[in-house]
């Protein structure tokens, strides 16, 4: 009796524990499935975002953006990692390191192309297009009204005191530029790099070869070393780093690249079309001798454009070997150039000022098209095939041999400019001023530009008078 009992006890408590174990497992299975279902929730997919919403986010996300992009590429790769990865969780890090990655392996403004390029991801081609619109707008007014006022009122043979410290305080940027660049260059970059600038230099100094050689120069030098950099990196001891390839992303399946929505041949069809006006426009103004001056600048700009690798510096001696003496003075472009560098934006936008001093607001915005339309136009082109060209070690390595060369032409920039920009002891001394600002301190460029415009200002004939003696026993 007491054995039946003990069994009997034995049976309901196991029936009890059956019990538990399956509420326990209902539970679970509920938990689980409300965890799944607020996963989804979170993480539902941004295809559901309606399009005109992710216009708007486009829209108030690079507004205000136009306003604040000061200091340079480097900077403004920062603002846009905080603002669109770290603040507003566009994309991850990864997207938007493959999207910088693009800007570097073409030509035109990087911060720009990786504007686009974000801009592209989250709202298709138009988001992209608006983006680039907003980004460049407050550079692209300010500089316009400048050098069509400058034009109009002020005597390039007698700069008023308030503007002969710009030059000698912008050229200070570019020193700072090829610092950071030349510093993250390995063995045969910094050759590549010197090979260049000294090349560069005696384009620009040698009686017996025209300046203009360099639009034919420079990109068989940039050719030449993405060729060295692929040899060198065949040899059992390359004298380069080659990092291997990024996996890049899966066209097929990752969201960003399909929100993107520009198939293969229509990357195509937009790369032949960038041919096609180049090698149009070339052929309109150097074989058939079409004169027009608004030709003239579409095609200037828009052939530099095509050729420019490490953004806005690079292009520096290229403009003044094309537009000084022909569309303006030494003076009127130094100007110019202090008035660009402080302002927010791409470097780029100078291109508005050079035209606007030539040929007034047309010629503004048609030179603000011909320099930025490569590397807009490219950066269309090319997204849809970088998924499969990331994947190509040999693709990465020439890459490298071409920016490493185009870091020299910013090394030839700061001869150039120098000897041009510095007259006297005064400019010399804002130079330096400017400098330290900039390298030494890290202020931000408007200040330094602001900082030697006061300088040279206080410095000037109008004013103390001090360090007027020519520089250099030139003037």
């Amino acid at each position: 009796m007491a054995s039946e009992e003990a069994k009997f006890s034995e049976e309901i408590s196991n029936n009890i524990d059956k019990q538990i174990d399956q509420s326990k497992a209902l539970a679970d299975a509920e938990s689980g499935s409300f965890a799944k279902n607020e996963e989804l929730l979170t993480t539902a997919p941004e295809e559901d975002i309606p399009w005109r919403t992710r216009m708007w986010e486009v829209f108030t996300t690079f507004w205000p953006l136009g306003f604040v992009a000061f200091g340079g590429p480097q900077a403004h790769i920062a603002i846009l990692r905080d603002h669109l990865v770290v603040q507003r969780d566009w994309m991850d890090e990864e997207a938007f390191t493959e999207l910088f990655a693009i800007g570097q392996g073409l030509p035109g403004p990087t911060s720009t192309q990786l504007v686009i390029s974000t801009a592209l991801a989250r709202a298709g081609p138009l988001g992209g297009l608006l983006a680039f619109f907003l980004w460049n707008l407050p550079g692209l007014i300010i500089l316009t009204t400048s050098g069509v006022l400058i034009a109009e009122f002020i005597d390039p043979d007698d700069p008023p005191f308030w503007l002969v410290g710009l030059p000698p305080a912008a050229i200070a940027l570019v020193f700072k530029a090829m610092y950071g660049f030349g510093a993250k260059l390995d063995t045969l970059g910094v050759i590549l790099a010197l090979i260049s600038t000294c090349i560069a230099i005696l384009i620009n100094g040698d009686e017996k070869i025209s300046p203009l050689s360099s639009q034919y120069v420079f990109p068989s030098m940039l050719a030449a070393g993405g060729l060295v950099a692929f040899i060198d990196s065949k040899r059992k001891k390359p004298l380069g780093t080659y990092k291997a390839p990024s996996k890049g992303w899966d066209a097929e399946s990752d969201l960003t690249m399909k929100r993107i929505g520009i198939p293969l041949w229509v990357g195509a069809c937009i790369f032949f079309i960038w041919i096609g006006v180049l090698v149009l426009t070339i052929i309109l103004v150097d074989v058939v001798e079409v004169q027009n001056d608004y030709l003239t600048i579409f095609e200037v700009m828009f052939r530099i454009g095509s050729i420019i690798f490490g953004g806005g510096q690079v292009v520096l001696p290229m403009l003044q070997s094309e537009v000084v003496p022909a569309w303006m003075s030494k003076d009127n472009f130094f100007q110019g150039l202090g008035l660009a560098q402080s302002m927010p934006g791409p470097l780029f936008n100078f291109s508005a000022y050079l035209g606007a001093v030539y040929k007034g607001v047309p010629g503004a915005l048609i030179a603000y098209i011909g320099l930025f339309g490569p590397g807009v136009i490219l950066i269309f082109a090319v997204v849809p095939f970088w998924a499969r060209l990331r994947h190509i070690f040999w693709f990465k390595v020439v890459l490298n041999g071409i920016n490493s060369t185009a870091i020299g032409l910013v090394g030839a920039a700061c001869v150039i400019l120098w000897e041009a920009a510095i007259g006297n002891s005064a400019d010399a001394i804002v130079f330096c001023f400017s400098g330290v600002l900039a390298i030494i301190f890290n202020f931000p460029a408007p200040i330094c530009i602001l900082a030697g415009g006061v300088l040279g200002a206080v410095l000037s004939n109008d004013a103390a008078n001090l360090g007027q003696k020519p520089y250099c026993g030139e003037l």
